[in-house]
């Protein structure tokens, strides 16, 4: 048989269709997370005129909105199928992108936010879910699923690295450049969803009805089996606690406050995407090296030393010089990098053998962005009192708290502690790697549903 016709590729083994699927995929991903006003949105908001309390008070409502967003979007995935997902996601996400065009009014940043949940809300899980399905309706194995999904990945970093240090000078030709970029790439993600073959067997899921119901029961049993083992495991409540914790912590000052913090230093916008694009590369490569971290000490100390770090980074902030608050973040992006791996293997590994993994871990994100939710109130009202010193203060003194009674509860032996998984992972799964740009804000770290 001559090569060139045959339905598969020697080398690689995947089908014309399967290379298709990958190909669209990356350009999906890539486009539809490029948010070029990442590293300006703050900046953005305060020169169109809001007040510290109403950026942070948006930020608010849209943590609430997508953990809202959340339950409804997986029915109308059920209904409509994952790549129809895709497309209604890089729709509303383009309209999104547009709204501060339009309106760069308290309305406009409100409207934007609440779409930019809607959209993520409709895609999350639905990529990986139409990546997986596609390959394995060719036939293909799951090297080349976790290849596809690590290098869709690495190609959407690599964007944000190259494309964020741009976003100042671009702003100096044209000041809502980085909305109509956003609002292109989101454009082209949907060119991206709309060229996706359709997978055998895939319908409009009118016939699904009964599935769908079964599947429903199902998730309302496993909610009540999720809060019942928490409740029977101290542990596992406790460790369940400590990754709200780091997660909150995390989030707010790399995506809410990281951008206050470099005006406060005399850091101008024009340099924020150089700063963010730096941070992220650092979270990125201490999340894919979790095995650098010595295996002397078990993981619960490891998350209690670099929450620490975290806690000691937010309080040298406010002592140290512009260069040293570049390096700082960047420690403080790597700290996180290391901790997100080492902290989801300690909540896996306390969970029971017979419980509903997924409703748990799913519960524990929808708990994080409503303490974030509340967290970015309380930003609001220190950044509007001119107190931001006072608040990374407080911040870090609330973390060595946090671990003080963390720790009495653990060596105390209030908590009996699990010790079935003392090791550390040798590699961070592709899904639990976060880059500082999934905000809002999610970085990529930002994102994922934990459905499978």
């Amino acid at each position: 048989m001559i090569p060139g016709l045959s339905g598969k590729r020697p080398d690689t083994g995947l089908t014309h269709t399967a290379r298709r699927i990958i190909h669209l995929n990356y350009g999906f991903q890539l486009l539809f997370n490029l948010l070029w006003w990442m590293p300006v949105f703050y900046a953005y908001q305060k020169t169109a005129g809001l007040s510290d309390s109403q950026i942070f008070g948006i930020q608010s409502i849209y943590y609430v909105a997508f953990c809202l967003f959340e339950i409804p979007t997986g029915l109308i995935a059920d209904r409509i199928g994952a790549r129809n997902c895709l497309r209604a996601g890089a729709v509303v996400m383009t309209a999104a992108n547009l709204a501060p065009v339009v309106s760069a009014s308290y309305t406009g940043f409100l409207v934007h936010f609440l779409a930019i949940a809607l959209g993520r809300s409709l895609t999350s899980g639905a990529a990986s879910a139409y990546l997986y399905d596609g390959l394995r309706s060719e036939k293909c194995d799951d090297e080349h699923y976790l290849k596809a999904e690590g290098t869709a990945r690495a190609l959407g970093l690599a964007a944000k690295v190259v494309c964020w240090p741009l976003v100042g000078p671009l702003m100096t030709v044209a000041h809502a450049a980085p909305y109509v970029l956003s609002a292109a790439s989101a454009a082209g993600s949907l060119a991206c969803a709309v060229a996706l073959p359709r997978l055998a067997g895939e319908g409009d899921g009118s016939g699904r009805a009964a599935d769908r119901g079964r599947r429903g029961g199902a998730f309302l049993r496993d909610a009540g089996s999720a809060l019942r083992c928490v409740a029977s495991s101290p542990w596992l409540a406790l460790v369940m606690v400590q990754g709200v914790a780091v997660f909150t912590l995390s989030r707010i000052c790399q995506v809410n406050l990281f951008q206050p913090i470099l005006l406060d230093h005399g850091i101008g916008e024009a340099s924020h995407g150089g700063v963010l694009a730096a941070m992220t590369v650092a979270e990125a490569v201490a999340s894919a090296r979790p095995q650098w971290l010595s295996r002397r000490l078990p993981p619960v100390a490891w998350v209690s030393i670099l929450s620490l770090v975290l806690a000691g980074t937010l309080a040298a902030m406010t002592l140290g010089g512009p260069w040293a608050v570049i390096a700082l973040l960047c420690l403080f992006a790597a700290a996180t990098g290391f901790a997100y791996p080492v902290q989801r293997k300690l909540v896996n590994d306390a969970v029971p053998p017979d419980a509903p993994r997924a409703t748990l871990l799913s519960v524990e994100s929808i708990v994080d962005r409503a303490v974030c939710a509340l967290a970015a109130v309380a930003v609001g009202a220190y950044l509007s009192a001119g107190h931001l010193d006072t608040l990374l203060w407080h911040s870090a003194l609330a973390t060595v708290l946090l671990l003080g009674v963390f720790q009495l509860l653990v060596r105390g032996g209030a908590v009996q502690r699990d010790r079935s998984g003392a090791g550390l992972p040798a590699q961070a799964p592709a899904a639990d790697v976060r880059d500082a740009g999934d905000t809002v804000p999610l970085t990529g770290a930002r994102e994922r549903r934990n459905d499978t």
